[in-house]
C-alpha cells in the first residue's frame, strides 16, 4: 500500500499528516530530510529522475506529491510543481499559458502584485482585462480570453465569485481557468473539483502557517498544461529550496488543525466585529450575513482565517493596530500568531485609509476577543 493509497478517501486530518510520505523503511525516517544537491550521481545514460539540482529534488517530490493529494485527493493524473514563492507560481502559469495577442481576464481587486503583473504582460503585448470578483464579474469581460484568472476569496477584500459558473462559461469558449487558492487553502476549497484547469498558491500563508517559508506551488490534470509550466521553471530557476521544501511537507502535518483553530477564531472575531459601531465594511466569507456567503457556502469546506474591516479614519486604525498586544502588527496573513495591518500603507489596493486586515492565528478565542475588543476602546478619540 503506498501513502497515496491510504490517504485516498480519509478524513482532512489524516490526509494532511500522511500526504507525500514514502513508504515506509526499516530504521528511516517518516519523512526524509532535505536533500540538498546540484547533482547526482548519473553514470550511463540519464534515464532515471533526478540528474541536474535545478530540474528535480527528491525533497520537492514528495511536498509536490502531498500537496497534489490534498488539492485533488484521489484523483490521477495530478500533477503538482512548487516555487520559492506564489509569485512565482502566478507568474509561472501567466507567462507560460500566454504569447503575445492573447487576451487574459484578472480581477481588479486581487493581490496587490497584480498591477505589476498586468504592466509585464501587457508590456510583452498581452491584452489584460480586469473586473471585480463579486458579483461574477469577470464573465462581463470574458469574451475571447485565453485564460481567466481567478482569486476567491479575493484578498484583501474577501469578496467570493462563483467558480462553477465562471468555469463552465469560460470552457465553452476555450479559455482556461487558473484559481488563486491562497486564502482558502486545499481544505478550505478545490478549484479542481470545482472544474478549473489550474490551481495556484502562495505556500507561505497558512499552508504553512508558521511564517517561515516562502513557497508557492501549481497544481493540475493536465500534463500537457503542466509542461509549459515546468519549462518555464526550468528556464527561470524558479525552483525551492530543499530546507524550505521539507519545511513545509512537516508543517502540512498540522494543516487540519490549524485551519479549523484559524477558521473558528475568525468567525468568533467577525462576530465581535459586528456589534461595534465604529467598524463598517466587514467582511468575512462564514458570517450568514456576509454578501459572499452563499456562493461561498457551496464551494467552500472551510471559511479562512482573515477577516476585513473599516475603521473611521486613518488615525484610529493607526491607534488600534498600536494598542493590539496579542495581535501582531505585519503583512501578510495565516499564521498560527494572529496578526493585523492597515492595507492602505502599502497604496497598491483599492480601500479606505482605516482598512484592516485581521489574520486569526490558533490563539485561544477568549484572549483574542479581549485583546481586539481592549484595542478598539483604547483607540477611541
Amino acid at each position: 500500500m503506498t501513502s497515496g493509497d491510504f490517504v485516498t478517501g480519509s478524513g482532512d486530518g489524516t490526509r494532511a499528516v500522511r500526504a507525500g510520505l514514502p513508504e515506509p523503511v526499516k530504521y528511516e525516517p517518516t519523512l526524509p530530510g532535505p536533500v540538498f544537491a546540484a547533482h547526482f550521481h548519473l553514470p550511463g545514460e540519464p534515464t532515471g529522475p533526478y540528474t541536474y539540482g535545478r530540474d528535480e529534488n527528491p525533497t520537492w517530490t514528495l511536498l509536490e506529491r502531498a500537496i497534489g493529494e490534498l488539492e485533488a485527493p484521489g484523483q490521477d493524473g495530478v500533477e503538482t510543481l512548487a516555487f520559492p514563492s506564489g509569485m512565482a507560481a502566478i507568474s509561472a502559469v501567466l507567462f507560460s499559458q500566454l504569447r503575445a495577442g492573447d487576451i487574459v481576464v484578472l480581477p481588479d481587486d486581487g493581490y496587490q502584485v497584480l498591477p505589476l503583473v498586468r504592466e509585464q504582460l501587457t508590456a510583452y503585448g498581452i491584452e489584460v482585462r480586469t473586473a471585480p470578483t463579486g458579483g461574477d464579474a469577470q464573465l462581463e469581460v470574458l469574451d475571447g480570453a485565453k485564460l481567466l484568472w481567478i482569486e476567491t476569496p479575493s484578498n484583501p477584500g474577501l469578496d467570493v465569485c462563483d467558480v462553477r459558473r465562471l468555469v463552465t462559461a469560460a470552457h465553452a469558449q476555450g479559455t482556461l481557468v487558473a484559481v488563486d487558492n491562497t486564502l482558502a487553502t486545499p481544505l478550505g476549497q478545490r478549484p479542481l473539483e470545482l472544474g478549473a484547469d489550474f490551481s495556484v498558491a502562495s505556500g507561505t500563508k497558512m499552508l504553512t502557517g508558521h511564517g517561515d517559508v516562502l513557497l508557492g506551488y501549481v497544481t493540475a490534470r493536465d500534463a500537457a498544461l503542466m509542461a509549459p509550466v515546468r519549462r518555464w521553471r526550468k528556464i527561470v530557476g524558479a525552483i525551492p529550496g530543499p530546507m524550505e521544501a521539507w519545511l513545509a511537507h512537516r508543517s502540512l502535518a498540522t494543516l487540519q488543525l490549524r485551519a479549523d483553530r484559524q477558521t473558528a477564531n475568525a468567525l468568533v472575531i467577525a462576530e465581535t466585529l459586528r456589534e461595534r459601531t465604529e467598524v463598517t465594511g466587514l467582511r468575512y466569507p462564514g458570517l450568514p450575513d456576509d454578501p459572499s456567503y452563499k456562493i461561498a457556502s457551496q464551494q467552500m469546506r472551510r471559511f479562512g482565517c482573515v477577516v476585513s474591516f473599516t475603521l473611521p479614519t486613518r488615525a484610529r486604525a493607526d491607534r488600534f493596530l498600536d494598542a493590539l498586544r496579542l495581535v501582531d502588527a505585519a503583512t501578510s496573513f495565516g499564521g498560527v500568531r494572529s496578526t493585523a495591518e492597515r492595507r492602505g500603507r502599502w497604496g497598491g489596493d483599492a480601500v479606505p485609509e482605516g482598512f484592516i486586515r485581521l489574520s486569526a492565528g490558533a490563539e485561544d478565542p477568549e484572549d483574542l476577543v479581549a485583546d481586539v475588543l481592549r484595542a478598539l476602546d483604547e483607540s477611541a478619540e
